[in-house]
């Protein structure tokens, strides 16, 4: 199950292009601190009709923080502090495919990982836990967002391969090519570490990725310029947060037949009284009804 009721809270993750969402009421800022260090900037609180939702900058405000930089393990726990229950993150990526053209979304089902040295699980320290991740994104709450997507206007392709590259440098066009070859769809340098983090934290998780740009694999194409991105960006922006509004509406009623929040049921293999009194604390949030 994603959702059974309204108090339980949305997460937003908003990506380049998209740093405030307008629809969220009774808004505050909130601050916090985690067990892993200071989220990318304050969380804003609010209500999209009866729905708590949580909007997050990915890279804070003022676009400060490159892909690389990110704490996202500080960025997921603060979703985990304030309740949220489901996490959708909103990204611009770089189509691999034809038929993904730039101002098309695509709702990904699967990744390919290209990062170097990312701090991607809670885990260690005295502590471990193996998550299955084979399927990475949580398919109800996937199938609901590309449903919304669709609703608010955009073309959308439900189910790909997200390439997360490291960056913050795009790709070579011998890279591009050789990703094409791989299968995978869209090109991305962020979501990763957001969702292996989710399914850590036992929170659903699903990705609106905005393609803005053909990379740089088709011969006959300048490569790719900020420029061009922001412009595609500013244009999809709209849909993003227009599906954001159906997905708070219809989220609360329930979306059932996952199992993300019942994850680490059988992945931690460490013996509760084994684990280090640290390390106990700094996973409380996410064992605590665990290791007991």
């Amino acid at each position: 199950m994603i959702m059974t009721d309204g108090a339980k809270l949305l997460g937003i993750i908003g990506g380049s292009g998209l740093y405030r969402m307008p629809a969220l009421v009774e808004e505050q800022t909130i601050e916090l601190e985690t067990p892993f260090g200071k989220p990318s900037d304050g969380y804003v609180v609010g209500r999209i009709g009866s729905q708590r939702v949580a909007f997050l900058p990915r890279h804070g405000i003022g676009h400060r923080l490159a892909p690389g930089e990110l704490n996202y393990r500080a960025n997921i726990h603060g979703f985990k502090q304030l309740g949220a229950a489901a996490i959708v993150s909103i990204s611009a990526v770089g189509s691999l495919r034809e038929e993904i053209a730039p101002g098309h979304v695509v709702v990904p089902d699967q990744f390919i990982d290209r990062t170097r040295g990312r701090l991607s699980t809670f885990f260690g320290d005295g502590c471990v836990a193996h998550v299955g991740f084979a399927d990475p994104f949580c398919a109800p709450l996937s199938g609901l967002v590309a449903d919304c997507v669709r609703e608010a206007g955009a073309t959308v392709h439900q189910g790909g391969t997200y390439l997360c590259m490291e960056g913050p440098m795009f790709s070579t066009r011998a890279e591009s090519r050789l990703y094409r070859s791989w299968g995978a769809s869209v090109i991305g340098m962020t979501n990763l570490q957001e969702a292996r983090l989710a399914r850590e934290a036992e929170i659903c998780f699903a990705t609106i990725a905005l393609a803005t740009d053909y990379d740089c694999w088709r011969s006959t194409d300048e490569s790719v310029e900020v420029t061009d991105i922001l412009a595609v960006l500013e244009a999809n922006v709209g849909f993003a947060q227009r599906a954001v509004v159906t997905i708070a509406g219809r989220i609360s009623q329930g979306v059932r037949g996952c199992g993300c929040s019942r994850a680490l049921e059988h992945a931690v293999l460490t013996a509760p009284e084994a684990i280090p009194a640290a390390t106990r604390r700094r996973l409380a949030l996410l064992i605590g009804r665990l290791a007991r």
